[in-house]
């Protein structure tokens, strides 16, 4: 489908027009709604207005807040807050403290919102961003008090259901946040909070699709949040679709340059795409269906064709039990027709001779937990989940069956690099976290 034209363009919007206050703004966010092409506007935007800014061209006052708000629904946050700290209005400080709460730096956002209100920021807009500040200082009592200020009608809003259900999931309450940032998306259908956060319990539980619709759908909503994307990439490359999730971590890089773990993993997802990998372990019933497909469902030619019906070979589960010497002492079957035939076990991710391995499962030295201490056994005992991995460090740990510390360390790097979407980037991540314990895998 083509894609629909904007109905508001943004260079006029910020460039040619000199002012800049809560409507403008409330236009930008109107403009990301209407297209994808909407923020390579605004990229392009953005770039004019830094050229404006080093050339000393206009008030830099007036160009530096411009190019704070557009950088803020960008996601470049740390770019919007050395821009808006600069400014005094109100909503140069109100846009200041949701970036650096987007940047987890709590005790200044809660400044410079107190300054945004002390400079006539709407108060109720103020107290939900305060709340959410307050909550990332872990002062949850605080928090819901100054949500228990707001006044009714503000309380049925998506915002302050999301700033609620945020709370309680802190806590650990996750059945009453999960129902809150449901209504938030019955109130605002669009809430990008609400549905990262039930996008993210539906990534917990292994309903990708689900999962990929929810965090699809907070991404159309400014600004773009580094975790969504990430979480997204990854689900991406856990269902086969590498050019999505290469679409991903690009986009995360156009954001920050200097992001390592999207770098690698573009660089992961990219050699993946050329590869249709069917995956035995994880799903039988998809890996029986590719072995049973008939040869004759593929262009062979003729010579080749011929041969397998000879050798009665009928579907490329056949072909994985046969070598390619039993192909080549076949009459009549040479090099260009083997070649055909991997070329087709290639594009299925398969192989000649797959059929005949037998892959004996891994055997661990024993471990028995009576050899160590009561603190080392406790220690081993934890769940894996303590070590607040990724979310792909941990959806390896649960294909893998690991569920605590003292399974993890009986693994080698090697076999977790085996599993599938686990790369260098996690595995360092895994080593990193074990160290902080005084602990490594097997044979490290």
């Amino acid at each position: 489908m083509p894609e629909t034209i904007p109905l508001i363009n943004l260079q006029s919007l910020l460039i040619e027009r000199d002012e800049m206050n809560a409507g403008v703004v409330s236009q930008i966010r109107s403009a990301l709604a209407e297209s994808p092409s909407q923020f390579r506007a605004l990229r392009d935007v953005a770039d004019k207005l830094e050229s404006a800014l080093a050339q000393g061209k206009g008030d830099p006052a007036k160009i530096g807040l411009k190019l704070g708000i557009a950088s803020f629904f960008l996601g470049r946050m740390e770019r919007a807050v050395e821009l808006l700290k600069h400014g005094k209005t109100a909503l140069a400080l109100f846009y200041q403290g949701q970036a650096l709460t987007e940047m987890a730096k709590h005790d200044e956002a809660l400044k410079a919102l107190d300054a945004a209100a002390k400079s006539g920021y709407a108060a109720s807009e103020v107290l939900l961003h305060k709340a959410s500040a307050l909550r990332g200082l872990g002062r949850y009592d605080e928090a819901i008090q100054t949500l228990n200020s707001l006044d009714p009608y503000v309380k049925k809003s998506a915002e302050y259901l999301f700033q609620y259900g945020s709370i309680q999931l802190a806590r650990g309450n996750k059945e009453e946040a999960i129902d809150s940032f449901e209504k938030a998306i019955a109130a605002d259908p669009r809430h990008p909070g609400a549905l990262f956060h039930l996008a993210f319990q539906n990534d917990l539980q292994g309903n990708d699709d689900d999962a990929i619709s929810l965090y699809e759908r907070a991404l159309q909503v400014p600004p773009a949040r580094l975790g969504t994307l990430i979480n997204l990439g990854i689900l991406y490359e856990d269902v086969g679709r590498y050019d999505r999730a290469c679409a991903v971590y690009r986009e995360i890089l156009e954001i920050q340059p200097d992001h390592q773990r999207a770098r690698m993993f573009l660089a992961d997802a990219s050699a993946s795409l050329d590869q249709v990998v069917v995956d035995d372990t994880e799903s039988p019933e998809k890996y029986n269906a590719v072995l049973d497909l008939p040869v004759t469902d593929f262009e062979l030619s003729v010579r080749s064709r011929n041969c397998l019906k000879r050798m009665n070979i009928r579907s490329l589960g056949d072909l994985t039990r046969c070598t390619e010497q039993q192909l080549l002492t076949s009459k009549n079957f040479g090099e260009t027709s083997l070649h055909e035939i991997k070329a087709i076990l290639t594009m299925k991710g398969l192989r000649l001779g797959q059929g005949l391995e037998v892959q004996p499962k891994r055997a661990h030295p024993a471990f028995n937990p009576d050899e160590f201490s009561p603190a080392e056994q406790a220690l081993f005992s934890k769940a894996v989940s303590e070590l607040n991995l990724s979310v792909r460090s941990r959806k390896c740990m649960n294909r893998l069956g690991i569920a605590t510390i003292g399974e993890l360390v009986q693994h080698s790097g090697d076999e977790l690099l085996e599993c599938k979407n686990f790369g260098v980037t996690s595995l360092v991540e895994i080593r990193g976290k074990l160290k902080e314990l005084n602990l490594k895998l097997r044979g490290d």
